[in-house]
């Protein structure tokens, strides 16, 4: 048992000392195409802009830029969202073109589309994701006669 403590004491050799390597930031990766999923509620408006595979890159709500109350709900704050989340990914990821997913029956539908295209980035495709209610489960208990 001294033994372990007498080498306990011994310096250290240098090849047994492992250096770990300080990695240096990593650079913003260039999305030339991307989706824009758009969240419409009657509440409030949520677009999340993301590459191909769903990693996002950048997103912004209604809320997120001010708007309170009921004025989230509206076509202009749906509109202004949507601008400054592609201004983002547009300058830091150099965004493109995009396929389009709209989710919701809120009133930001449109205004948020028509703000992808103004802000100058070329639509794809524009697809409906909203569920469809079909009456739900059957509730549990006996069937009434």
């Amino acid at each position: 048992m001294s033994e372990e403590i007498k080498n306990l004491d011994a310096p250290i050799a240098e090849e047994q000392v492992t250096k770990t390597k300080v990695k240096g930031k990593k650079g913003k990766r260039v999305v030339n195409a991307g989706q824009i999923h758009i969240q419409a509620t009657f509440n409030n408006t949520i677009i999340t802009i993301t590459d191909k595979n769903g990693g996002a890159l950048s997103a912004s709500s209604a809320g997120a830029n001010g708007f309170r109350g009921s004025k989230k709900g509206t076509a202009y704050a749906a509109q202004i969202a949507a601008e400054k989340a592609l201004e983002t990914a547009k300058r830091e990821h150099g965004l493109n073109s995009v396929d389009v997913y709209v989710s919701g029956i809120g009133l930001g539908r449109d205004s948020a589309i028509r703000a992808v295209s103004s802000v100058g980035i070329r639509i794809d495709s524009i697809t409906d994701v909203t569920p469809i209610a079909h009456g739900g489960v059957r509730p549990k208990g006996e069937r009434k006669p």
